[in-house]
């Protein structure tokens, strides 16, 4: 396996304007988001769970819609799954602060439960509803690499047919022409045990694998070059 240009992951060369002009970009779409009550979800939830990173990141991250702890705190991928997804992206060469993670939606879904809110997927007319805070999320960012996490988000950009047993770790081609894969949800993998989690384990690092070649991939004229990298539950590159 060649050895990894981590830049080329992280970002093109880009200005302080430019960076600076993304910044205000995604604050003044946050207000909008937090302002939302087109769903329930806007009025029952902590927080609005808008996304958080590189606005210049090459590699978008995108799940299905905040958890419990999300929703305390604002952040996207916090708690086991967070550290699962950090795990993940230190064994391709990148920090959380690299990329840019967010959802499809924005505010966390929830049903009444006996012991408080509970955890559900959401609806179509909510993942309808908050599109316009995703894609506004990809124009602004136009990252080389979007990587689904879980079936939900996958099915958001593909369609209601895509099966991710059976289609993770294939590109597609999404929105703007962005490269698209979708891997297994960080939560799915936590869930797994025995032979099943080794084997889920190898097709995630599969996935991570392909992901980390296309974003080496230089843009014309840049050559690098970086150590080696380690993978993601100890095995080599």
């Amino acid at each position: 396996m060649p050895s990894f240009p981590r830049r080329f992951a992280k970002r093109l060369p880009m200005s302080l304007a430019e960076r600076a002009s993304r910044e205000r970009l995604l604050e003044k779409a946050k207000a909008s988001a937090n302002a939302c009550r087109l769903c329930r979800m806007g009025s029952e939830r902590r927080n609005n769970v808008y996304g958080e990173g590189d606005p210049c990141a090459r590699l978008m991250l995108v799940g299905e819609g905040p958890g419990e702890t999300e929703d305390l705190t604002g952040r996207p991928f916090v708690g086991r799954s967070g550290q699962l997804l950090e795990k993940m992206l230190g064994a391709i060469g990148l920090a959380r602060e690299d990329v840019y993670i967010c959802n499809t939606v924005k505010c966390r879904p929830t049903d009444p439960g006996p012991r408080g809110p509970k955890n559900r997927a959401p609806e179509p007319a909510e993942m309808a509803n908050c599109r316009p805070y995703l894609d506004e999320q990809i124009d602004i960012i136009r990252p080389a690499v979007i990587l689904a996490l879980g079936a939900p988000a996958a099915k958001s950009f593909l369609g209601k047919d895509f099966q991710i047993t059976k289609q993770r770790g294939r590109w597609f081609e999404g929105p703007q022409g962005i490269a698209l894969m979708a891997t297994f949800h960080p939560a799915y993998v936590l869930r797994q045990t025995g032979g099943e989690l080794e084997g889920v384990k190898r097709m995630v690092w599969a996935d991570l694998k392909a992901v980390r070649d296309k974003l080496a991939e230089p843009p014309p004229g840049l050559v690098d070059q970086a150590p080696e990298q380690v993978g993601l539950f100890g095995e080599g590159a």
